[in-house]
């Protein structure tokens, strides 16, 4: 009886090794093919690949299309036509985006719009006056402009942004990456004084005057986060102001994250809906699809913000996201052949209105968390095209508009100086004041209150969530640099397991040497 045990045991490990020796490709799921998801994709199979670690990887994607909030529309259904209906624009410190771009060989879009419409680039509206109206050119007389309007509160801000986004780049690069933790390393960091305090405690806390803070970064803040500073933290505002080299993809950025996922060679599957996360006794997962079938991954990666998924998870994992409050965001398309009203911003009669009406609050008003006497956060001119369909075909400028709520015809009657019915406001009329309009409400990022912990990226054994850093920065760029830290956290611990099964495999060659000969004998 004891020899038939021992040869039982024998004939097990023997298998086992031989199993060890031929592994599986690690089955890994992705659920979202937004920014996250796609360069999870990416660069897991980059790492996986360095590491001759076989991955068999998988997007799950409900929508129709990749790219999650970036994604575009096309003006009068004409695919000739497209414009940005979520994330417009990345920066020249985005690594990420820039090196896509060029690896993937994506061209930026043109940028020679305002020279053509003769027009100011940009504007700062209170809602009684233009503040700042700036031109294209970076004179020397446009800074003497600000630091004499703001003193040195333009400099020291430039100088307070710099040091901040130095801290977080250095998040790209080792020893700091990959991170286990993202609390852990905003702390080390020393991020927790910006991401701890709101931007108007930061600024003032930083000598950064109160005008320039009101007027010029609450305007920044209002337009990418629909935030006043007394409502978004201090690192956040402070990303705000990194502009430098702002672009835009030809046709849309989502081909960035197109682009990631079809060179990670991934199965995507869109329009498909993951509906239950089901972990094993094995440690594996079995991923309930809502049309009824389901699959079996070895590791999955939640790339979208748990709040809105509807995504079951059974059991509970060790860690479960909080449900945080997201901004309610409405964006307006539209196409008109008339341009802003200057009367509409207390401008005289034939004035200019910049391309780009950024809005903050008056002196005289109580910042809340809300958009305030402004009415909207801001309106611009994406683009200008030709109305082929309009009798006769006429040229139209493309605007959008970023506002808390439903843009309403008395909108855009005033700020066109023209009449807009309500048929219209809604759906546009090829031959009207606005002939083409798109309304959109997104769940565009989280309202970026001051915290100084954030969600944990490893849920539990084999379960990881990416969207944890939208609550320390939201952006495209961030997204894609929490997707590739966990594809590294992922790979990290597929060679320390490799490692531990080749220990095993070593430990079973003793069964073919001396020792393995005199059991056989014995027995």
């Amino acid at each position: 009886m004891v020899r038939m045990s021992r040869v039982a045991s024998l004939l097990s490990f023997t298998a086992a090794v031989s199993t060890l020796q031929t592994p599986h490709a690690k089955r890994v799921a992705i659920i979202g093919a937004g920014a996250g998801g796609s360069s999870t994709a990416y660069h897991l199979a980059l790492y996986a690949n360095e590491a001759s670690i076989p991955a068999d990887i998988t997007v799950f994607e409900r929508n129709t299309y990749i790219g999650g909030r970036t994604t575009t529309v096309n003006v009068w259904n004409q695919s000739e036509f497209p414009v940005e209906l979520g994330g417009s624009i990345f920066v020249e410190v985005n690594h990420i985006m820039m090196d896509a771009m060029k690896r993937f060989g994506l061209s930026p879009a043109s940028q020679d719009l305002i020279s053509q419409l003769a027009m100011p680039e940009l504007g700062i509206w209170n809602g009684q006056e233009f503040v700042l109206i700036t031109t294209q050119e970076e004179s020397w007389w446009d800074k003497a402009k600000l630091l004499w309007k703001y003193g040195p509160a333009p400099l020291l801000t430039n100088r307070l942004m710099k040091s901040v986004v130095g801290k977080f780049l250095t998040m790209y690069d080792e020893p700091v990456f990959p991170w286990k933790s993202l609390s852990d390393v905003v702390e080390r960091l020393g991020l927790l004084e910006a991401t701890g305090v709101t931007g108007e405690q930061y600024l003032k806390a930083n000598g950064i005057g109160e005008t320039f803070a009101r007027e010029i970064i609450q305007a920044s803040t209002r337009v990418n986060y629909a935030s006043n500073l007394g409502y978004i933290h201090g690192l956040e505002a402070m990303v705000c102001m990194a502009t430098n080299g702002a672009m835009a993809i030809k046709g849309g950025n989502w081909q960035i994250f197109a682009s990631m996922l079809d060179a990670s060679s991934a199965e995507l599957r869109l329009n498909t809906t993951v509906s239950r996360v089901s972990k094993q006794k094995d440690s594996t997962y079995i991923l309930g699809i809502a049309d009824g079938s389901n699959a079996t991954f070895d590791e999955v990666i939640l790339a979208a913000p748990l709040q809105y998924t509807d995504l079951v998870i059974d059991p509970a994992p060790k860690h479960t996201p909080d449900e945080i409050p997201y901004a309610r965001l409405y964006t307006t398309l539209f196409a008109s052949p008339y341009q802003l009203d200057p009367l509409a911003f207390n401008l005289a009669p034939g004035s200019a209105v910049p391309q780009y009406v950024l809005t903050t609050l008056p002196p005289t008003e109580t910042p809340e968390d809300n958009v305030g006497s402004p009415g909207f956060y801001s309106i611009s001119i994406h683009d200008q095209y030709l109305n082929l369909d309009s009798h006769p075909p006429r040229l139209e400028f493309v605007y959008k508009i970023f506002s808390p709520m439903r843009v309403t015809p008395e909108f855009f009657a005033s700020v066109l100086g023209h009449k807009v019915s309500e048929d219209e406001a809604n759906y546009g009329d090829i031959n009207g004041t606005v002939s083409w309009v798109h309304h959109k409400i997104w769940h565009s990022y989280p309202r970026e209150y001051p915290r100084v912990t954030f969600e944990e990226i490893k849920l539990d054994e084999g379960l990881w969530y990416t969207s944890g850093i939208e609550s320390f920065i939201s952006t495209m760029e961030t997204s894609a640099l929490s997707g590739k830290n966990v594809a590294r956290l992922v790979r990290d611990e597929w060679m320390v397991k490799r490692k531990e099964e080749e220990g095993k495999v070593r430990l079973g060659n003793l069964f073919g040497g001396p020792a393995s000969q005199e059991l056989l004998e014995e027995l």
